[in-house]
């Protein structure tokens, strides 16, 4: 039998900055803890990324039990409370979605708006202004922060390997952000699975993750290639999109640790159906 396990956890606590790989982390009721629970905005508090920005991707982020600490070469690290007080309340907006934020400080904006050189804001969810995921995927119980649309980002190693042969390159994982990495299984077999429990948490995987200009960038240097969307063009496009990995919602709140074991609880047709 399969012994698909988890292998890698990552959150980002900042949208589109860089990410912190833990060995261990808690499950809350929009995914993991501190994930994309800070987001920068601009002049029209519409989300910025590194679609826009490309050297966001040099902002690393990481916490303490206190604080989360912003750091980029050259510049003295910037140190956030980790719930910050007495915000205004915001309405931002990530593509279609009004997201209700609060302001963090004028210090956090200037930082931000020095280095990425765009006067941008950073905003923050408090646990009282909640999120709900879009009705066509999810339920009313369903929540997250300010990730694109979904708690969590699943791709298994070997569909990175499958995607690698085809580039005839070594791209690694971090290109594509996912927050859980599963080993054990196929290139794509994540495609068509529906339901699946890691350690002690279900999750649903209602649809695929279709990719973005994110990819092409190098989260080291920030330089902007053509792969993988050159490559996933020709291999993984379905109705105008191209897709790799896939989005996932959890029914129950816990830990999760590398090690933990997958099982593939029901499956479905390929999506995308390729």
């Amino acid at each position: 039998m399969t012994n698909i396990t988890l292998s890698a956890i990552t959150l980002y606590p900042v949208k589109s900055l860089a990410g912190i790989s833990v060995n261990s982390w808690p499950v809350i009721r929009t995914g993991l803890k501190y994930d994309r629970q800070w987001m920068l905005i601009d002049a029209e508090q519409q989300f910025l990324s590194q679609r826009k920005l490309p050297s966001m991707a040099l902002i690393k982020t990481a916490l303490t039990e206190t604080h989360l600490i912003l750091s980029v070469h050259g510049k003295d690290d910037l140190l956030l409370a980790l719930v910050p007080i007495g915000g205004n309340v915001i309405d931002s907006q990530i593509w279609a979605d009004q997201c209700a934020a609060t302001s963090v400080s004028l210090e956090a904006d200037q930082w931000l708006s020095d280095f990425l050189k765009r006067d941008c804001r950073l905003v923050y969810q408090p646990e009282t202004l909640m999120r709900v995921v879009d009705a066509h995927y999810g339920l009313p119980t369903d929540t997250v922060a300010f990730s694109d649309g979904f708690p969590f980002l699943i791709i298994s190693e070997n569909s990175l390997v499958s995607l690698n042969n085809d580039m005839a390159l070594n791209l690694p994982m971090t290109r594509f952000r996912p927050n859980l990495v599963v080993s054990g299984c196929e290139g794509y077999a994540e495609d068509s699975w529906r339901e699946i429990s890691i350690g002690a948490i279900d999750f649903r995987l209602p649809k695929p993750c279709s990719r973005c200009s994110v990819v092409v960038i190098d989260p080291e240097s920030a330089e902007v290639g053509q792969e993988p969307l050159r490559t996933l063009n020709l291999t993984r496009k379905w109705q105008n999109k191209v897709y790799f990995g896939q989005n996932a919602l959890h029914d129950q709140q816990g830990r999760l640790t590398v090690g933990d074991r997958v099982h593939v609880k029901a499956t479905g047709d390929r999506n995308p159906p390729l």
